[in-house]
């Protein structure tokens, strides 16, 4: 728009001027302002007359260079030629209304000649895109609360101005009395003239050149008699100071605009809409990155997404470089050591507050805070120890930080761990080998930014980075070469040139697309980054390497390194993401194909998805538990019970009591051995079993096939969760106590209230004697061997060691008929007589063989005895009722299985209400607390869910869900276009 106001400024000037009003004569074009001497003629070729140009040449600018204008159909003035000297009276009406008809004629000449010219003096002004900043956001909505249709409307016809058309013989000198009243608009000009000449002294050395040459065209004639070395000197020295004067109204303008967008970032304001896009769209594409490095390319798609990797040697400036860019202390910093021992991912963005905060953290750090950086230095250095296993130095596990704040470049950095020439002591073996495959993995991609930063107070023949960039990028098409510490450099290079040579790219081999040259401090880990940029600028302004033109203006400070890296990484961008789209849509098509083809009924579950599904059905399987019979838990519990115990019982209870003499004596040692083993045994026992159960019926609902909707892919996640869940489940403590106090009273109970009773305790005694006779049955024949028949029939022969025992058998089995009455167990001298009537049919036997063998003969002969006897009392409970008086039968041992029977059944019973009140929602709870634990444990989740069929859920969400951010990303970034 200042081109506009410009141009119009130029036509009304020529316009005043060039009237024939007065002295006919011709004005030379050379007098006329550049922009008004290259409209002057296309627009009046016809013309008969020759309008006098203004004497003077005043440069009509206005800052308003991005005002839309409104196009507006003026009316076509035709320009009439009246002689005034026959009329004195118009003149003299003229001449008194000369300052009106100067503004009505300026406004509707200039109006006519924008229309006219504007095609075309367009394109011969320089563009100022990129400085659109410089002019305030208001500027740019005066077109909504000014209407310049009214405006327009508001002026007179063509009719009324041809009227009105004064006598200019004297306008020209009345005219220099307006000066001041566009001299604003002539400094705003003077400073965008001067932000243009910025633009060509950022660019490159050609032209910045030309434009020094340029500036200095009016001055030459104050070099006419000097010589040629001097004129160069006075140009270049000229040229500096040039330069150092717009790179300070830059930085001036620069801060003044950081402040602004701070403020605009926090107003909620449609005006900011295109910053909010702006800031989103770096966080999209951080997001891809962030999910293409956990996505495992096992189809051939590899990442080829543009990021800037920023390599160097150990200890040459590689994260102070970093934090110069992002302008925050955020990295911890060590004297020598390594300090980078795993790849750091910063995606920087712009916001209202310097903040920085981890990919998996909700917490903001505060940049602009002391304890806050010293927190997330420390936090940083946390987790790069955590990331390295054990016997490394090195991890390629990538931390992906967030830094966000006013005025931060837009663009995605990781800085490397420093290339190292030498393995110190410390280090892992293979750490030199490592940290070189991590650094040719992130620049192997053929689109990633190289930052190659090169210590300059060191020798360069002493750079390894150099060398494995050119490797990598041996045309140098995607490095970008930073030359740090130029201040130590200077002092300690006896040559300068020598910085020139590396600068220009002349002395490594290595390629580059541009160089840079600076400075990131004076060594001070305390210094703030305002001390370090401020040094940064006092040095370079002082520095003979910019005054004597060994470095250009464009080529130092890391504020002109940070603005170089932003626009080619954004440039890599925009030229690659596309094809990295078109390549995850390939594969996600060939994923889908495969899907259909080896599970073309079941549905795309990834791994998360089926976990959530079996967790479903854990929960489902838990609750079954309480949907268990109170029947079927007492049947349970009483059977395993008895089982568990039944061996005490028999040995050490009824055995021991059976050899007694009368009931008295019977019942008595029943009552002890029952005691002693309600208060120390019993109880523990009946909850052992019911634990036991609860397990038992868990898992049986657990493994329980379900048919056709059974997933085995589930099994080995249930078992994990059936495992943890019984070992952190605990039975209630004071389970016991109540336990023992009711299996006591059960105990203490002999009555036998009827028939039915007494019959099952027939029953049950039965049922157990004859369990044990068949157990004892199976353990002499393994002693004895085979019988005659099993001989006979199946070809089966007898041991030497099962010919001893037999032949003891049958020697203790004729000491059992002489004395059936006989105690439990052998006599020394019984134990001799057998020994020795076996040696006297030539078998050798051993005392304790005898005393193993009789164990077992004698307990058959018991369990026999003792079912005979179980028999006879059946017709009992009659004398029972009279307590066996005036009769020889005695039944006690019924009394004894009724009293352990009843103390089965209620213990069964108290620990069945035990299970279903408390025990089996104990048990739910503890389910829910495992699942949710392996919920939030990922590792846990990919070893317990595994196989082809997840494996290739899993790839096929990854890559829908990266080509769905990466169409978004690119939606997004055309819509920043």
């Amino acid at each position: 728009m200042w081109r506009t106001r410009a141009a119009a400024a130029c036509v009304i000037c020529r316009s005043l001027a060039n009237s024939n009003y007065g002295i006919k004569r011709k004005s030379p074009l050379q007098n006329l302002h550049l922009v008004s001497r290259s409209i002057h003629h296309p627009y009046y070729p016809s013309s008969k007359f020759q309008r006098p140009p203004l004497r003077i040449s005043i440069k009509l600018f206005s800052s308003l260079n991005r005002l839309p204008l409104r196009k507006t159909k003026l009316l076509n003035v035709k320009h009439g030629y009246q002689f005034h000297r026959n009329f004195w009276l118009a003149r003299l009406a003229s001449r008194l209304l000369k300052v009106r008809y100067l503004i009505l004629g300026s406004a509707v000449g200039g109006g006519y000649t924008a229309k006219k010219t504007y095609d075309q003096w367009k394109d011969m002004m320089p563009d100022l895109d990129e400085y659109k900043w410089i002019v305030p956001d208001f500027i740019w909505e005066l077109d909504e609360h000014i209407d310049f249709e009214k405006l327009i409307k508001a002026l007179p016809d063509a009719d009324d101005l041809a009227k009105l058309l004064p006598d200019f013989d004297k306008i020209g000198e009345s005219f220099t009395s307006l000066k001041g009243f566009f001299s604003p608009g002539y400094n705003l000009v003077s400073e965008l003239i001067g932000a243009s000449d910025l633009l060509l002294l950022l660019g490159s050395p050609g032209e910045t050149a030309f434009r020094a040459t340029d500036q200095g065209y009016d001055n030459d004639k104050q070099f006419k008699k000097v010589s040629d070395k001097e004129k160069i000197d006075q140009l270049q020295e000229e040229l500096l100071r040039t330069q150092l004067k717009y790179q300070r109204m830059l930085e001036r303008l620069e801060k003044e605009n950081k402040e602004l967008r701070k403020l605009v970032l926090q107003r909620d304001d449609k005006g900011i809409h295109q910053r909010k896009l702006k800031k989103s769209l770096i966080d999209m594409y951080s997001e891809v990155l962030d999910i293409l490095s956990d996505y495992d390319a096992s189809y051939n798609t590899q990442d080829h997404l543009p990021r800037v990797v920023v390599v160097g040697d150990q200890s040459a400036g590689k994260t102070s470089v970093l934090e110069m860019i992002a302008q925050a202390r955020i990295f911890p910093r060590g004297s020598g050591e390594m300090m980078t021992r795993s790849p750091v991912k910063v995606t920087l963005s712009e916001g209202p507050h310097h903040v920085a905060l981890f990919k998996d953290s909700s917490r903001e750090f505060d940049l602009t805070k002391e304890e806050d950086l010293a927190a997330l230095r420390n936090e940083i250095e946390i987790r790069m120890r955590n990331s390295v296993k054990e016997g490394c130095t090195v991890s390629t596990e990538t931390i992906s930080l967030s830094v966000k704040g006013p005025g931060l470049q837009r663009m995605v950095l990781v800085d490397l761990p420093g290339v190292i020439s030498t393995v110190t002591s410390g280090m892992a073996p293979d750490t030199k080998e490592t940290i070189f495959s991590i650094s040719k993995a992130y620049m192997q991609n053929p689109n990633a930014i190289i930052l190659c930063i090169q210590d300059g107070s060191v020798d360069a023949e002493r750079s390894i980075v150099t060398d494995l960039v050119s490797q990598m990028d041996p045309q140098g098409k995607r490095t970008i070469f930073v030359l740090t510490k130029v201040d130590l450099a200077e002092k300690n290079v006896a040559s300068p040139s020598r910085i020139q040579q590396i600068i220009e790219g002349k002395l490594f081999p290595m390629k580059a697309l541009g160089y840079f040259a600076v400075v990131t401090g004076k060594g001070n880990s305390s210094e703030s980054i305002e001390s370090i940029k401020e040094y940064e600028e006092e040095f370079f302004q002082n520095s003979k390497l910019l005054k004597t033109c060994m470095l250009k203006a464009h080529q130092v400070t890391t504020k002109n390194l940070s603005l170089a890296v932003s626009d080619c990484f954004w440039k890599m961008v925009r030229e690659s993401v596309e094809q990295q789209a078109d390549a995850f849509k390939a594969t996600r098509f060939n994923l889908e194909t495969e899907w259909k083809n080896n599970y073309p009924r079941l549905r795309e579950l990834d791994r998360n998805e089926l976990f959530e599904k079996a967790k479903n059905e854990i929960l489902d399987e838990v609750i079954s538990l309480t949907q268990v019979t109170p029947k079927h838990w007492e049947e349970i519990l009483q059977k395993t019970l008895w089982e568990r115990v039944s061996t005490h019982v028999i040995e050490n209870i009824y055995l021991p009591a059976a050899q007694t003499m009368n009931s008295g004596t019977f019942n008595t040692t029943v009552d002890i051995k029952l005691k002693q083993w309600t208060d120390k045994q019993l109880p523990n026992k009946a909850v052992e079993v019911a634990w036991e159960t609860l397990q038992e019926e868990f898992s049986r609902f657990m493994t329980e096939p379900k048919g056709k909707e059974h997933d085995d892919i589930f099994d080995k996640l249930k078992q994990a969760v059936k495992e943890e869940s019984i070992k952190r489940h605990k039975w209630n403590e004071r389970a016991e106590d109540s336990l023992r106090v009711i299996q006591h009273n059960a105990l203490e109970d002999r009555s036998i209230s009827d028939k039915q009773q007494w019959d099952a305790a027939i029953h049950f005694m039965e049922e157990t004697l004859q369990s044990r006779l068949k157990d004892t049955e199976s353990v002499i024949e393994d002693m004895v061997g085979p019988d005659w028949k099993k001989r006979w029939l199946y070809w089966i022969g007898r041991t030497k060691e099962q010919n001893i025992r037999n032949e003891t058998k049958n020697e203790l089995e004729k000491l059992i008929k002489c004395s059936e009455e006989h105690a439990a167990y052998l006599a020394n001298d019984e134990v001799t007589t057998v020994r020795k009537n076996l040696e006297a049919r030539g078998v050798t036997v051993d005392p304790c063989l005898i005393k193993d063998t009789w164990h077992q003969i004698y307990r058959r002969y018991f369990l026999k005895t003792a079912l005979t006897h179980c028999n006879l009392c059946r017709r009992g409970f009659y004398y029972y009722q009279r307590h066996f008086v005036d009769s020889e039968l005695e039944c006690n041992d019924i009394v004894l299985f009724w009293r352990i029977q009843r103390m089965l059944a209620i213990t069964a019973n108290t620990l069945r209400q035990q299970l279903t009140n408390t025990e089996v929602r104990r048990l739910e709870k503890n389910v829910k607390e495992v699942l949710e634990d392996f919920a939030e444990d990922n590792e846990k989740k990919v070893k317990l869910l595994t196989g082809k069929r997840v494996q290739l859920a899993e790839d096929l969400k990854k890559v829908r869900e990266i080509q769905e951010k990466l169409e978004a990303f690119i939606e997004a970034l055309h819509q920043e276009k």
